[in-house]
C-alpha cells in the first residue's frame, strides 16, 4: 500500500535528516489522515486510488507555491519545490501521454467531450491529467 511506502520514506527521511523531504511527508501524511478522519463518518476505507488523488491535489499546490516564488524571484524556495514535487510523483502510477490519450480516444464509439471525459475517469482515474484529454480531444476534433 502506498500508505505503508509513504511511513517508511518519512522515516528514512528523518535519519538522513532531509528536512525538504520530511516537510512534504508531513504534508502529506496530514492531508491523508484528514481523508481518513473524513471517511470514517461516511464507514468508506482508504484505498491508493485515494491517496493518489491526494498525492495529485498536493502536486498542483506546490505547483502554484513554485509559481508565485518564480514571480518573486526566491530561487532557493523553488528548487526545495521541484524537490518535493519530484519526490511526489514517485508515487504516483506512469501518466498517460497525450498520444495514448489520442490512441484511447480514437478507439471510443462516442466521441462527444462528456462521454469520453466519463470513459477516462471511470477506467483511467489517476493515470491521466483531464486537462491533456480536454486538449487531445480539441485537437481531434
Amino acid at each position: 500500500m502506498i500508505e505503508e511506502q509513504i511511513k517508511k520514506a518519512n522515516i528514512e527521511a528523518m535519519k538522513n535528516k532531509d528536512s525538504v523531504a520530511r516537510a512534504f511527508y508531513s504534508v502529506l501524511m496530514n492531508k491523508i489522515l484528514l481523508e481518513k478522519i473524513a471517511r470514517r463518518e461516511s464507514g468508506k476505507e482508504l484505498v491508493d486510488a485515494d491517496i493518489s488523488n491526494i498525492i495529485q491535489k498536493l502536486i498542483k499546490e506546490l505547483n502554484d507555491e513554485k509559481d508565485n516564488y518564480q514571480k518573486v524571484g526566491n530561487a532557493e524556495e523553488v528548487s526545495k519545490i521541484e524537490r518535493q514535487i519530484e519526490i511526489a510523483s514517485a508515487y504516483l502510477p506512469k501518466m498517460l501521454s497525450k498520444d495514448e490519450i489520442k490512441e484511447i480516444i480514437s478507439g471510443l464509439a462516442d466521441k462527444s467531450i462528456p462521454t469520453v471525459m466519463k470513459h477516462f475517469k471511470a477506467n483511467f482515474n489517476g493515470q491521466v491529467d483531464m486537462r491533456l484529454v480536454q486538449e487531445a480531444l480539441k485537437e481531434m476534433a
